[in-house]
């Protein structure tokens, strides 16, 4: 694996482009947001997708949100709502997942049974960069041990998964909980799972 050090604020641009390059050949890399530590590819290649479940030891019927740049191609990935996309526009960038109804632009295994997906626009500059250099969404998970609990140290990340990824940019150790997930499928939000986000305003 691959391994280099970023200033979070500042991230080096080379080492932006070598996980972009990783990345684009259908690599698995793990990266920093503004929650946890992010275990990561393209959403479209299929292969690199189904190695993340592979690595996390999950079932294919779990789950994963993605990271994008912005909200300017939303509707490209999930139909969005007016209160929707006030919602959205108010809370990112952020440490919040929103699950939406997905287009047929993101590939099905990445819905829910219910057709949904989970987008994140991450406060953290270096998961933003990623997401702008490639030019695609990023699948988002947190990385877990074997147990499920969440890695905040880089150097035990590193240790556990030098073998099983390609690249890891490291931006020092984290200590956030993971996103708080709010469902805008409807004008009634719904919120999943409480974390790292303000959740109080979505309960109605």
């Amino acid at each position: 694996m691959e391994y280099y050090e970023l200033h979070p604020v500042t991230p080096q641009t080379r080492y932006i482009n070598k996980a972009v390059e990783v990345l684009k050949s259908g690599g698995v890399i793990i990266y920093p947001t503004d929650t946890v530590y992010g275990l990561g590819c393209d959403i479209y290649n299929k292969e690199a997708v189904e190695r993340i479940y592979s690595i996390k030891n999950e079932a294919l019927t779990k789950l994963y949100s993605f990271l994008i740049p912005d909200l300017k191609d939303i509707s490209k990935y999930a139909k969005v709502s007016d209160y929707a996309y006030r919602m959205m526009k108010k809370h990112l960038p952020g440490p919040y997942t929103f699950v939406l109804p997905a287009s047929k632009e993101v590939p099905k295994k990445l819905w829910t049974k219910r057709k949904q997906v989970g987008i994140r626009i991450p406060n953290h500059n270096i998961a933003i960069q990623l997401a702008k250099e490639l030019g695609n969404p990023i699948v988002s998970t947190s990385v877990t041990n074997r147990k499920g609990d969440v890695l905040f140290n880089p150097e035990e990340i590193k240790i556990i998964f030098n073998s099983q990824v390609d690249l890891m940019l490291s931006s020092g150790a984290l200590n956030g909980k993971p996103s708080t997930i709010v469902d805008l499928s409807s004008d009634i939000p719904e919120v999943l799972r409480e974390g790292a986000g303000d959740a109080s305003e979505f309960f109605i």
